[in-house]
Parts: structure tokens; C-alpha cells; sequence
């Protein structure tokens, strides 16, 4: 990536990154960016992509799969979170384009799949080619339709208020600015 050759070129200095998956740490070192854990440094910035990027800067993430690592590390940001997408992930409403992702404990995962189905969903169990997608921290991910999210706030409270559900890709509050690429050129949004 071009961080990696800003630093090996020494255009770049004291820069560290957190990885959020095992997946960006292997890019990250490949590309030779030096990593570090969030007990050995408090992140100054996080840089992130978005599945969907609405009003105000709030946000889908975690179809990737690494939602509730990316949502620590983005709260643990001194100067916040800021959304590097392309147009086609900006909307009006959240949930237009997709399910909102749910991390959840694998044990009783039926009873919190139950709980979130009571909250207007049809919660889908993620899989991959060996069965359940389990993210690197070793837990399920619901994807959860819900439609239009008319007031994400009160989702997320009620989601996050579930046992089982860990954590879910409603990123409310942590977005900064947005860098939107268009087609005719780049879109910087600010909250």
C-alpha cells in the first residue's frame, strides 16, 4: 500500500497502525507498516472503510466481519473515525443496501438469534465454506435485515440491550469526516 511505501521511502514517520482483523495485520506487515496492540498505543486516527455511510456520519460496518474490533478501536481514537468510501455507500436511511451485521457468542446463539428476530428481523446465521463465519474473535455474525433504519440510536440500544449480542455495526457518534469518491472527484463530508 501506499503508506507502506511513504514509510520505507521516509516520507512517513511514527506511524503505527492497529490492526481491527488477523486479515489487515497480514497486509499491514506485508506492506511494511509497523503494528502495535491498543495496550501498547492509543490510536490518533482511524482510517475505515463503510458498508453504508448515512446522515449525520452514521454508519454500517462489518460485513467484512470485523466489526466489533473495528467499533474498539474506532472509539479508542483520540480524533475519532474517518469513513473512506465510494459514493454507491452513501444514502439517506440507514439499511437500504443491506443487512446490519450482530456479533454474537456462539453459545445460545439461538435464544439471541430469537431476541433479535423479536426486534423486526430475520436474523441469518453468516456462513462460509466450513460452516458458521467465525470472526477473529471467535464469534458468530448475525446478518439482520431490518430495512429502512429509522432511528438507529434506539436500534443499537435495543440490539446491544440482548445477551449474546456483543456488539452490532451501527457506528453512531464515532465518525469525524467522510472521504466520499465520486465520479467527477472527491467528497469530503464533516459532522
Amino acid at each position: 500500500g501506499r503508506i507502506g511505501e511513504k514509510l520505507a521511502a521516509g516520507e512517513l514517520r511514527n506511524v503505527r497502525g492497529v490492526p481491527t482483523s488477523e486479515g489487515t495485520a497480514a497486509l499491514a506487515r506485508q506492506a511494511g507498516i509497523p503494528l502495535v496492540g491498543l495496550s501498547e498505543a492509543r490510536p490518533t486516527l482511524t482510517l475505515d472503510g463503510a458498508d453504508e455511510i448515512g446522515p449525520r456520519l452514521a454508519n454500517i460496518k462489518g460485513l467484512g466481519g470485523a466489526l466489533l474490533r473495528e467499533k474498539i478501536v474506532a472509539a479508542a481514537s483520540r480524533d475519532g473515525l474517518v469513513l473512506v468510501a465510494d459514493g454507491s455507500k452513501a444514502v439517506d436511511t440507514l439499511g437500504t443496501r443491506g443487512p446490519l451485521p450482530v456479533e454474537v457468542e456462539p453459545f445460545g446463539w439461538e435464544a439471541t438469534f430469537e431476541a433479535l428476530s423479536s426486534l423486526g428481523c430475520e436474523p441469518k446465521l453468516r456462513m462460509d465454506a466450513a460452516g458458521p463465519f467465525i470472526t477473529d474473535g471467535g464469534h458468530y455474525t448475525a446478518d439482520c435485515d431490518f430495512g429502512p433504519i429509522q432511528d438507529p440510536p434506539a436500534l443499537e440500544a435495543a440490539i446491544r440491550a440482548i445477551p449474546g449480542a456483543l456488539e452490532c455495526g451501527l457506528f453512531i457518534g464515532l465518525a469525524r469526516a467522510a472521504v466520499i469518491a465520486e465520479e467527477d472527484g472527491v467528497r469530503v463530508v464533516e459532522e
